[in-house]
């Protein structure tokens, strides 16, 4: 359960940290939340957690951080094709979909 909790909070501290910095989607931003979108895939598929519950809680920063729809969707997409890929690697999820 520590482990669960210290994950969520790293994750969404990195996210809320790295979107406070840009005033706009910039593209940096929406690689940068592809990357942050990998890490928390990969470590909630580490903590056994379930696909909706990642689905979820991922879901939640990328609609917080991300302000045009379109950049929300992009992001969307590539979440649910990370969650539903086998890789629990970081390096393998950013390869194949933040590119």
């Amino acid at each position: 359960m520590k482990k669960t909790l210290l994950a969520a909070v790293s994750i969404s501290v990195a996210a809320f940290a790295y979107a406070n910095t840009k005033p706009s989607d910039s593209s940096a931003l929406v690689s940068q939340q592809c990357q942050i979108s990998a890490e928390a895939v990969s470590t909630l598929k580490g903590l056994r957690y379930g696909n909706t519950s990642i689905r979820k809680d991922v879901s939640s920063l990328i609609n917080t951080h991300l302000k045009t729809p379109e950049n929300r969707e992009i992001a969307q997409r590539a979440l649910n094709q990370m969650i539903d890929d086998k890789s629990t690697d970081v390096a393998t999820l950013e390869g194949k979909y933040c590119s």
